[in-house]
Formats: structure tokens, C-alpha cells, sequence
């Protein structure tokens, strides 16, 4: 970021000086009319005026009166290069180190579920983990999704840009055509594998379901003990209503909406974040679930000192050059081509 500054501002209160000495001939003149008013006495003023106005409109009248803007342009360019402009190049420079983050997302068929505004669950979901990683400005973030396969859809990362483009292409595992189910316990394995070998001394997974571990080859508290020891913290989020739920479902003429019941097992969540020192939250609508990830937010604080320093350079000369410029042109045409004679 370019800035601009005067390390010595107080010298352009000497810029009032320039209309003082633009107005001084004026009042020079009325002065000295009005004296000459008073002593002289003229049989008619005609043939003065024409002689004036012949005068008035020579071209070495008309140069010879742009001296005097001349010379207070060049002054005006002195005093601003007395302020001594600067222009500066601004750096930031971080100490310290964010925390590494694996968000973990639940892509099963069953977020498709309509209890969550402005869509479903998975496009709640997405809008509000959208929000949280804009505001790790200093954390290294990656993104695992499940259903009955988990994969690494963004690995850990500072480019943020990435993995809000691999966000964006999180679909349903319907929509992929891939095989549906909740493989809670292969999400975190993942999620605890993609953070393994970092490096930071904070590492946290921010895993988000709707369901019940159904499917995969690991226990999700299996998960959960392999992620307490590599010093992972987890916190949990059931993202879903009680009760009947509104769900889309193809029928005979198209899809339509159908209400089913919404299982969740908040005891197992409970337990993977009891285990990992993290906690448990449960969201059954969009204001809730961002509010949720704004308490994670808050609960996770990146030790990172931000530090901005400016390279200034010297404009002074910018300034001074011309002000000695128009300096030097008036005073050789005072002094030759529109000299006036005592």
C-alpha cells in the first residue's frame, strides 16, 4: 500500500503568505489612486483612458503582468518542498503463528433436508463456514467432506481463495453420484490425518453432521482417541431439527417434498469433543449454526502479532526543481525582455 505524507507540515502554514502577496499590489494601487485622486486635477480624463487602454492591451503588458503569478507559483512550489513530501511504500510483517484448521463437512443425502434457511443444510452450512474462513485471515485451513467416503477436498493451506473455490464445488453425495451414507468416524480420521504433520502448536477440527455414524471402518471415538494424541482438539456440530424434517424426493411426477424424521447422535458428538478437550454445539437453524462457528471463532485465537512498517522516499525535489525553474525564467524576463524603465 502506497502512503503519502509532509515530515514537516508545519511549514505549509507559509502557503498563507501566497494570497497576501497576490493581494498586496491591489491594495498597493487603490492606495495610491485614491492619493493621487486627492492631488490632481485633469481637464478630462478621455484621452489618458484611451492611451491606457492601448497600452493595456500590448503584448508586453500582458507578459509583464504574469510575472508577478510567476513568482508565486515558484514560492508556493518552495514552501511545498520545504514540507518535504514523502511518499512511502507501507509492509506488514507477522510474528508469531495462526492455527492449523480441518473442517470437516458432512455431505450425506440427508443434508439436503430443507429445515435451514435460505436452502438446505449443506448450503447453510457452506455460507456459514464461508464466513469463518474469511475471518482466519492467519490460520492454515483445509477441508475434508464425508458420506460413506471421506476425501480431501482442500488440503491445509493459507491460500484462502483455494479453498473457498473448493468449497464452492462441495455438492450432496447425490448430486456426485456417489455412494450416500455418514461415515462420521472416516471424516475425522481424515481430517486428524490432514493435520498430522503440521507444525503449529494449535491444531483443531471443526467437524459438522446431521446424522448417525452408519457406515466405515472406523469408530468415531476410535477417531476421536487418534486425534487426542496428536494433539488435535475437535469440536462437534449437529447441524439439524428435531423431529419431522421437510426433505425433496424424486416421486412419479418429479420431486417434490416429503416430510421424514431427522436422527442425530448428539451423545456420540459429545463424546469425540469430551475426549479432544473440544466441545459440542447444536444448531437447528442458520442464525444458531452461525453463531456456533463465531464461538469457535472466539474460542480460537491465533497468536499473531501484526506489524506494519513505511519506507518513505524524498519528493522534495519534485517541488523544488520547477520552483527554482519558474524562479530563474522570471527573473532573466524582469531583467531583459520585459524590463520597464525607472
Amino acid at each position: 500500500m502506497t502512503a503519502f505524507r509532509f515530515a514537516s507540515p508545519e511549514a505549509l502554514v507559509l502557503l498563507l503568505a501566497v494570497p497576501l502577496l497576490a493581494l498586496a499590489p491591489r491594495w498597493r494601487r487603490r492606495r495610491t489612486g485614491v492619493e493621487a485622486a486627492a492631488s490632481l486635477r485633469v481637464a478630462s480624463t478621455a484621452a489618458v483612458g484611451r492611451a491606457s487602454a492601448a497600452a493595456g492591451h500590448s503584448l508586453r503588458q500582458r507578459l509583464h503582468a504574469l510575472l508577478g503569478p510567476v513568482r508565486l507559483v515558484a514560492l508556493g512550489l518552495a514552501v511545498i518542498a520545504l514540507a518535504r513530501p514523502q511518499s512511502g511504500q507501507a509492509r506488514e510483517t507477522i510474528q508469531g503463528e495462526g492455527i492449523d484448521i480441518a473442517l470437516a463437512l458432512d455431505i450425506s443425502g440427508s443434508m439436503a433436508a430443507l429445515d435451514f434457511e435460505p436452502d438446505n443444510r449443506l448450503a447453510a452450512a457452506k455460507a456459514v463456514i464461508k464466513e469463518f474462513v474469511e475471518s482466519r485471515q492467519y490460520d492454515r485451513l483445509g477441508l475434508v467432506v464425508f458420506a460413506r467416503e471421506a476425501f480431501d477436498q482442500c488440503p491445509i493451506t493459507v491460500d484462502h481463495g483455494v479453498l473457498l473455490r473448493q468449497l464452492d464445488q462441495v455438492k450432496l453425495s447425490t448430486e456426485l453420484g456417489i455412494e450416500d451414507g455418514t461415515a462420521i468416524g472416516l471424516g475425522l480420521a481424515n481430517a486428524a490425518a490432514m493435520l498430522k504433520d503440521q507444525k503449529a502448536k494449535s491444531k483443531i477440527i471443526v467437524l459438522l453432521t446431521d446424522g448417525v455414524n452408519n457406515v466405515g471402518q472406523i469408530d468415531p471415538l476410535t477417531a476421536a482417541e487418534a486425534a487426542r494424541a496428536l494433539g488435535i482438539k475437535v469440536y462437534t456440530i449437529a447441524a439439524a431439527r428435531s423431529g419431522q424434517v421437510p426433505v425433496p424426493v424424486d416421486g412419479f411426477f418429479g420431486p417434490r417434498v416429503a416430510y421424514q424424521e431427522s436422527h442425530i447422535d448428539e451423545e456420540t458428538l459429545r463424546a469425540i469433543a469430551d475426549a479432544t478437550g473440544g466441545a459440542f454445539f447444536r444448531a437447528q437453524d442458520t442464525a444458531a449454526l452461525r453463531e456456533i462457528y463465531a464461538q469457535i471463532d472466539k474460542l480460537e485465537k491465533s497468536t499473531v502479532e501484526l506489524r506494519q512498517w513505511t519506507r518513505y522516499r524524498e519528493l522534495f525535489a519534485w517541488w523544488l526543481g520547477p520552483a527554482l525553474a519558474l524562479w530563474c525564467l522570471e527573473l532573466v524576463l524582469r531583467r531583459t525582455a520585459l524590463r520597464t524603465l525607472p
